[in-house]
């Protein structure tokens, strides 16, 4: 299986309350998302994964690409429902956390769940798809419980983002099945079709955005530049933290 470095994005958003799936979405989705991290890891030992948000006040880095299943579970426990995704900023922030991946031999995965209905147009889904293709990124999206209004524009978006079928789009809905088994027997888990063009490390992130910080003109997006960096400067003070108290014990 490829080395890889996985930034699961959870669907934070008050749609997951909805009690299509069992419990609830969000609760449907804490298991996948435990799920999802036990494939990875176990299809190759040096793989690791991460966890952000996409709602609330703004997406937010949880964990950054770990092996580590308790600091998944415990970002999960403490994750609040809360206002209304914001898919595409999530998507960017979740590729500049793989960007600071440790081990740049680590191919670039996004799986992403979408259970609230999308405020982005195809067009701009689109041009996003294509900057993380440019930049050898993967994607699989899981779209549940808004899968008709949804999925023509996430079609869209992974059908930008695919390189040999290294992204998927699956679209699961309501039922007594249980989310997680419908994505252990979809291609985002069955089998790997490949994660890419190789490792990427390109200066400036994202295109379009050479040499701007985090890949973004904040003169073209100055809310999306200041939430990538509050983001990113959220999970240094946090890793700092974390590395101070170990090396008080």
């Amino acid at each position: 299986m490829p080395l890889e470095a996985t930034m699961i994005i959870v669907d934070n958003s008050e749609y997951m309350r909805n009690g299509d799936f069992t419990p609830s979405r969000f609760s449907a989705q804490s298991d996948a998302v435990s799920v999802i991290f036990g494939a990875k890891t176990q299809s190759n030992p040096e793989n690791t994964v991460g966890v952000m948000s996409m709602a609330g006040k703004t997406p937010e880095v949880l964990v950054t690409p770990t092996q580590d299943i308790g600091k998944i579970l415990s970002a999960m426990h403490t994750l609040k429902i809360s206002g209304e995704a914001d898919v595409s900023t999530g998507i960017q922030i979740a590729q500049l956390a793989l960007k600071h991946r440790q081990n740049k031999n680590q191919r670039q995965r996004i799986v992403a769940f979408v259970g609230s209905p999308l405020a982005i147009d195809e067009k701009a889904l689109v041009r996003l798809g294509k900057k993380l293709k440019k930049n050898n990124v993967s994607i699989d999206i899981i779209s549940f419980g808004e899968g008709e209004e949804n999925d023509d524009r996430l079609r869209a978006f992974v059908d930008a983002v695919s390189s040999s079928d290294n992204s998927h789009l699956v679209s699961i809905p309501p039922g007594p099945h249980l989310l997680s088994d419908m994505i252990v027997s979809s291609p985002i888990l069955a089998g790997d079709s490949g994660a890419g063009d190789g490792p990427s490390d390109i200066p400036g992130g994202s295109g379009g955005g050479e040499g701007f910080e985090f890949g973004v003109d904040p003169s073209l997006d100055p809310e999306l530049a200041m939430a990538l960096r509050m983001s990113m400067q959220e999970e240094q003070a946090r890793q700092d933290a974390a590395a101070a108290a170990a090396n008080s014990e």
